[in-house]
């Protein structure tokens, strides 16, 4: 993994049109990126061959073939493969590229993607993980073929080679080779003095645009938004032709399929930083916004109702009141997810429980059938930003072949949860570009309450009221927070505790992950009642302590509770930073306080959320670290 761009078309542009690709694929993540163009019909005595696959412009020995497959590939930064490019640009009619994030072998040239087969006449880009690669390998070593690369990807040119070699046109050869692949792959390759880019995806998100000079295909949309808003997702076990008048898809024997063409809502604008220095930063000041989509048409404040269209069709009372079988109990709601998203599912799971509903909120990757009880009584959400990520989906799979109905919440139409589960909620968050999920995680927030509200009660006028003053109150937090004073004064510090009890605990736990992500210093975040059960063993003067403290406590004496927490790490010495909608009641036990307005006890912690994201950014500012893309992290995790 973790970024593919293909593009057909204009001969004089693809070398353009993969760099600005790859550069929209950034905010993925990656150590190394790298291009191969196909070239188009020529002379093999009059024009020199290309590079085989390792450093760029090194020449290998001249094709016998017409045309031929001109690679160029480095480790580190984008920019370090574009000062590698030669003088001049490289024309030919096919072309892809690829940002990697390193899964077999180091960060490397010859690591880097693309790979090509013995010849240098096939290269391949892939994300994914092979998981028979070493058997495949053994396989193709033993008939001749030579590897240059510790990777797992090196074995799909090769066993395209085989098939050409055998007589294979490349469409079937290609289809041939990716039969042998398990495991999960998005796959693209071209093929010398071929203009078509082939391309295939198991369980790996891989999209295609449907251009006026030319077609493309990415793992994301903002790839080629640029240049066009007309998408087709492919699905699992389809494979693409995509040439510079047209795209086909077809399953494995070849058989083409219908597609429907969708537009994308948003515009290269949407994508772009808007003169913030960073996306992180111009997220975060997003979230208002973006909340006010996620509300849009879902509340209703004169009839204080809660209508989410997409789960019109969900029902929460076991059996069915018409056929005289209905219990009236509730059906168990189970949340999958990861990293930023668990911590909202935690959230979605506490407003079920609260309205009476069985709910449990589980790590995609710990959740398996055969340990957790699933039927088809129960209802699985997913909630994955993406879409994408593997061991959501994963999870998400398995609820499906045990019989539950599955809901998938995510921010990306089109994505393979929204198109594999039942139903699909959108928090229409708008594109996010930083890799640490800011924006996404209120908007989470807010669909999970509506979700709560549609699948319960139906909500009521003062659920609506404190949900719509929620933009009005991030903003205000934007505009008054003295984060970035909290920040400096604590730049320094090796280690960071953030702590918090009912809804504010997994806002604490979020906390925590932005600090790790973005600052690569030690942070911890947990229900602050857990203090006492170990983590107080790691406080000292130079551990500053994050304590949200909102109306959301839970029990009439939940402020007390936390109050006496403080009090334990200020025991110690710790410094603490209270972040309250209640100043007056907790600031004389703080020694900083980052105030956010009350917008209700299930909500407030939303607004708590935003002052701990602007204290981890201003820290991560201060340091010089690598905001938008952290070392080691990918945007959308599609291995598991």
């Amino acid at each position: 993994m973790c970024g593919i761009i293909g593009y057909t078309g204009d001969g004089d542009h693809v070398m353009d049109v993969l760099l600005t690709g790859l550069s929209g694929l950034e905010y993925r993540g990656y150590d190394s990126a790298g291009v191969a163009i196909s070239e188009p019909e020529r002379t093999a005595e009059t024009e020199p061959a290309s590079s085989r696959a390792g450093v760029a412009s090194t020449p290998a020995e001249p094709s016998a073939v017409a045309g031929d497959v001109t690679v160029h590939k480095r480790e580190g930064e984008l920019a370090a493969l574009e000062d590698a490019l030669p003088d001049g640009s490289v024309d030919g009619a096919a072309g892809i590229g690829h940002t990697r994030w390193s899964t077999h072998g180091p960060p490397s040239d010859a690591n880097a993607h693309p790979h090509t087969d013995c010849s240098g006449h096939v290269a391949v880009v892939h994300n994914g993980i092979i998981e028979n690669y070493e058997e495949l390998r053994e396989e193709l070593a033993a008939d001749g073929h030579a590897f240059e690369s510790d990777t797992d990807t090196e074995v799909v040119p090769h066993l395209l080679e085989r098939e050409l070699a055998r007589g294979a046109d490349p469409e079937a050869a290609f289809r041939t080779a990716v039969s042998r692949l398990a495991g999960s792959y998005a796959v693209a390759a071209v093929v010398a003095g071929d203009e078509t880019v082939y391309a295939a995806r198991h369980e790996s998100p891989l999209v295609l645009g449907v251009g006026g000079d030319g077609h493309f295909l990415a793992s994301d949309v903002p790839a080629f938004i640029e240049y066009t808003d007309r998408v087709i997702y492919l699905d699992d076990g389809e494979f693409a032709t995509v040439t510079p008048t047209g795209v086909r898809i077809a399953d494995e024997r070849g058989n083409t399929l219908e597609t429907s063409v969708e537009t994308i809502s948003w515009d290269p604008e949407d994508a772009g930083k808007s003169g913030y220095d960073h996306y992180m930063l111009k997220e975060i000041n997003e979230q208002p916004e973006a909340i006010r989509d996620c509300l849009r048409e879902r509340v209703e404040e004169l009839s204080g109702s809660v209508s989410v269209s997409e789960l019109d069709d969900v029902s929460l009372v076991r059996g069915s009141a018409t056929d005289g079988d209905s219990t009236g109990r509730l059906r168990p709601v189970q949340f999958v997810a990861c990293g930023t998203s668990y911590h909202a599912a935690l959230y979605g799971a506490r407003l079920l429980r609260e309205r009476g509903v069985p709910a449990q909120s589980f790590l995609a990757s710990e959740y398996t059938t055969d340990r957790v009880p699933v039927s088809a009584e129960t209802v699985a959400v997913g909630v994955t930003q993406s879409g994408e990520t593997a061991d959501t989906l994963r999870a998400l799979r398995e609820a499906n072949r045990a019989g539950a109905e599955t809901i998938a919440l995510t921010n990306v139409v089109g994505s393979s949860a929204a198109r594999e589960c039942d139903h699909v909620t959108y928090v229409r968050a708008g594109p996010e570009i930083g890799v640490a999920a800011t924006k996404t995680f209120a908007s989470q927030q807010v669909a999970l309450a509506m979700l709560a509200a549609a699948l319960t009660d139906g909500g009521s006028q003062a659920l609506v009221e404190s949900l719509r003053a929620i933009p009005d109150g991030i903003q205000r937090v934007l505009d008054e927070t003295n984060a970035r004073a909290v920040a400096r004064e604590f730049v320094d510090s090796d280690a960071f505790f953030f702590i918090g009890r009912g809804y504010d605990a997994p806002v604490a736990m979020e906390g925590a992950l932005k600090m790790k992500e973005i600052t690569y210093r030690h942070a911890e975040g947990f229900a602050a009642g857990e203090l006492k059960h170990g983590p107080l063993a790691l406080v000292t003067e130079e551990t500053p302590v994050f304590a949200t403290m909102t109306d959301s406590q839970s029990g009439g004496d939940g402020l007390s509770k936390i109050l006496g927490n403080v009090r334990e790490v200020e025991a110690r010495g710790a410094p603490v930073v209270a972040v309250t909608d209640q100043p007056e009641a907790v600031g004389g036990s703080a020694d900083h306080v980052l105030e956010v307005p009350s917008v209700g006890p299930a909500f407030t912690p939303i607004l708590a959320n935003v002052q701990l994201q602007l204290v981890s950014y201003w820290v991560a500012n201060e340091l010089g670290r690598s905001i938008d893309k952290p070392r080691n992290l990918a945007k959308s995790v599609t291995v598991e």
